[in-house]
């Protein structure tokens, strides 16, 4: 079922978030603008057009800059004074710390922006604070961002889904509660993943997931034809509900963990192995009908867990393309690991 955040086998979704150029590319972008112009508007001592008595200077204008980034070529704009005092280490200090900063904004979205992460962003970009007022103003630009990107039309088929659900605190009036953190992973025709959604529900039930996909298809969520989840019975309901067309297969890494369950903890290993062992017949062209994916012969009391996986390995096979099977038998590995 669900797991909490640190279990092994659930989607890492900062980590694949911190792989997918195309989001981090439009955040990392909005997040250097708006230190640059906080920069400035802290250097000057009063916002664009405010009549300040404080005022150091005035703006003139910006010039561009290119910056590469692991995340590709950002086209930015540097604010200029008319005195022509103003600089900024905010380029130099970018590269040495590149790769801290993409994953916190990363979290961001997975965890909301916060006065706080704002701030050590700003400061490792800066190497100073900034005011109240100038943090505020880049926590809504970077909300705003955020919502684009969550809300953005689902424009290109997406084949195979994962879904998945973890729990996290979050705080709501005042209040710290445990609430469901729902996932959706879309995998493409030529392999590559995207978050397609990860959203708050109060649990994990058949109409927060059914919502959950009843947002995905008005967003465009189109050409579905196999899905990972775990074996909850409200993910399945929804599933049948709103994506009736779609395969559906238990997801290979809850179900191993599941299984430990029902074997004593002395053969935990070996029913691991063996399990393993089944699983991996599609790799090697052993499953199918009439093929010899069956429990050795050590492992008798293993029959009822590996005939299920033997099932699930029948229904991959019987999606019938080639492409479908190969990439069937990357999902349980892509539901598990960044």
């Amino acid at each position: 079922m669900t797991k909490r955040q640190g279990k092994s086998g659930t989607i890492d979704v900062k980590a694949l978030l911190a792989e997918d150029e195309e989001f981090l590319r439009a955040l990392v972008r909005t997040a250097l603008q708006e230190v640059l112009e906080a920069e400035m508007t802290e250097a000057l001592g009063a916002e664009k057009g405010e009549r300040a008595a404080g005022r150091q200077g005035y703006r003139s204008g910006y010039y561009g800059r290119t910056l590469i980034t692991r995340v590709g070529k950002l086209e930015l704009r540097v604010p200029q004074d008319r005195a022509g005092r103003f600089s900024t280490e905010l380029f130099e200090r970018y590269q040495r710390s590149e790769r801290a900063l993409v994953g916190a904004l990363a979290e961001m979205y997975v965890q909301g922006v916060s006065t706080r992460k704002v701030k050590a962003i700003t400061e490792e970009l800066c190497g100073h604070s900034f005011s109240a007022s100038s943090i505020s103003s880049i926590n809504q630009r970077l909300d705003d961002g955020l919502a684009q990107f969550a809300d953005r039309r689902l424009v290109e088929a997406f084949p195979y889904l994962i879904l998945d659900a973890r729990y996290e605190r979050v705080r709501e009036a005042g209040v710290i509660a445990s609430q469901a953190v729902l996932i959706a992973i879309g995998i493409d025709w030529d392999g590559r993943r995207q978050v397609l959604a990860v959203e708050l529900a109060n649990r994990e039930s058949r109409s927060s997931w059914r919502d959950f996909l009843l947002g995905l298809k008005a967003r465009g969520l189109h050409g579905v034809e196999f899905v990972v989840a775990d074996d909850h019975a409200g993910v399945r309901a929804a599933l049948r509900e709103v994506l009736a067309e779609a395969a559906y297969q238990r997801c290979y890494v809850h179900f191993l963990r599941n299984a430990l369950d029902h074997v004593p903890r002395r053969v935990d290993d070996d029913c691991l192995q063996e399990l393993r062992r089944l699983g991996a017949c599609p790799r090697a062209g052993e499953a199918g009908p009439g093929g010899s994916a069956r429990p050795h012969r050590g492992a008798p009391r293993f029959g009822r867990l590996a005939h299920q996986v033997v099932r699930q390995i029948l229904k991959a096979h019987r999606l019938g393309r080639r492409e479908h099977r190969r990439d069937a038998d990357l999902l349980p590995a892509a539901a598990a690991a960044p």
